[in-house]
């Protein structure tokens, strides 16, 4: 069960190589006590993206090491009262202070699940506004920088979803579910509804709009279920608008035995790619940077040099590329499906690479490579840098709660809806 909010918040390849330059100036405006200043903070953003590393080297420098200490030292001063949750996608700097680690969801829970005062999440912002959603009122959840967001997420803004919408239901001659008594029940004979699905992957704002219209929140590991939930409330001649990443929604409908052909994408401002009268699943037009790089004919390749290898990709690679594989799923099925390969395997993996050098560092004993031989990070979620955390945990030991996300009440209910009925299907 999700705990109760009492009130609301009272504030609104095999080895790729990158070299991670340390940020001299931020660093040293860590061991003088002082932020960085703007310009030097806006020079690490901006050459993130540019910076060259490499994942297999588990080596720090003198600073890097200055670093790790001061974060066990202020970690271990703060105690039980703090909870440092890290996704899959960080860096092994920030993983290795994380007391979890996992995907967006799992981490959420982990948040709601603990006693601990505040939440350090290690992650991009959509996930901290679910952790806010979904912890009681007591706990205060922060990022080591608020600007690490999500490209994807940002594809779907709930100003062009709320201008789109009635555009839609008139196209497609659906009604919106949010005109019954309950907006979530399931269709009744003849009825023809447009059920929102917005994948985890979305800000706060456009979960409370899902939750208002009797939508429902999905992952990339219950995307089927929930799918499933919401073609029963949508009717036989009704649909389901899933949003933002288009992939895992045209992927789980063809796994479902859907025809692409009903399952038109929407561009927003323009409309569908195709009529809406078959649509089954109208898919928003958006997608994960990273996961569309990683393509069928690289599993080709990989074949050819590894005739007896495997294939495991996230369901946000496009269509050619999971059908490509061996297997796709979420972060934590690729992680147990890479565990339960025999020694001696030959595995690629379409995912960020961060979590693919992990992988390949806790099984010596197998080859494991990304499928992007020009593979590069999540450039949002290499925005959580150490020295941003050890800056975040500082200044919470001097009283501060610096870099807290707070989803505003009048999200807060809708959104939470859309996540209990998510919870309600996967129970």
């Amino acid at each position: 069960m999700l705990p109760q909010r009492r009130r609301p918040h009272m504030s609104a390849p095999e080895t790729t190589t990158v070299h991670l330059r340390q940020n001299q100036a931020e660093f040293a405006a860590h061991r003088l006590k002082r932020k960085p200043r703007m310009g030097e903070t806006r020079k690490m953003a901006a050459t993130l993206p540019m910076c060259v590393v490499d994942y297999m080297d588990t080596t720090k420098s003198p600073e890097e090491e200055d670093i790790a200490a001061a974060i066990k030292d202020v970690r271990a001063r703060l105690g039980d009262k703090v909870l440092i949750l890290g996704h899959h996608y960080q860096r092994d700097g920030i993983v290795e202070h994380a007391d979890y680690i996992g995907d967006s969801f799992m981490l959420s829970q982990k948040a709601a699940d603990s006693d601990a005062t505040t939440i350090v999440f290690c992650g991009v912002h959509f996930m901290a506004e679910s952790a806010d959603v979904l912890t009681n009122d007591e706990q205060a959840v922060l990022m080591p920088t608020l600007r690490a967001g999500c490209s994807m997420a940002d594809m779907a803004t709930l100003e062009e979803v709320e201008r789109d919408w009635p555009t839609m239901l008139e196209r497609g001659g659906w009604a919106d579910p949010a005109l019954r008594d309950d907006p979530s029940a399931p269709a009744e004979a003849n009825d023809a509804y447009l059920v929102p699905v917005t994948y985890m992957n979305s800000s706060a704002a456009l979960k409370d709009f899902v939750g208002r219209h009797g939508g429902v929140v999905c992952t990339s590991s219950n995307a089927r279920g929930v799918l499933e939930w919401a073609f029963e409330r949508a009717g036989e001649r009704g649909a389901v608008l899933f949003f933002p990443d288009q992939h895992l929604g045209r992927n789980t409908g063809l796994k479902m035995g859907l025809e692409e052909g009903r399952m038109p994408v929407w561009i927003p401002a323009m409309g569908a790619s195709s009529g809406l009268d078959d649509a089954r699943i109208v898919l928003w037009h958006g997608f994960c940077s990273v996961h569309k790089r990683f393509t069928a004919e690289q599993i080709s390749e990989f074949r050819t040099r590894h005739p007896e290898g495997v294939v495991v990709v996230h369901p946000e690679c496009p269509r050619a590329t999971v059908e490509a594989a061996d297997a796709d799923g979420s972060t934590e099925y690729i992680k147990r499906f890479i565990d339960a390969q025999p020694p001696g395997s030959s595995i690629a993996v379409g995912t960020e690479i961060n979590m693919v050098a992990r992988m390949a560092k806790e099984h010596p004993d197998k080859h494991i490579e990304c499928l992007d031989a020009e593979v590069c990070p999540c450039s949002t979620m290499y925005m959580i840098h150490p020295a941003y955390l050890l800056d975040v945990l500082e200044r919470l030991e001097a009283g501060e709660l610096p870099n807290r996300v707070v989803v505003p009440a009048s999200v807060q209910e809708g959104a939470l809806l859309a996540l209990e009925r998510m919870l309600s299907i996967t129970a």
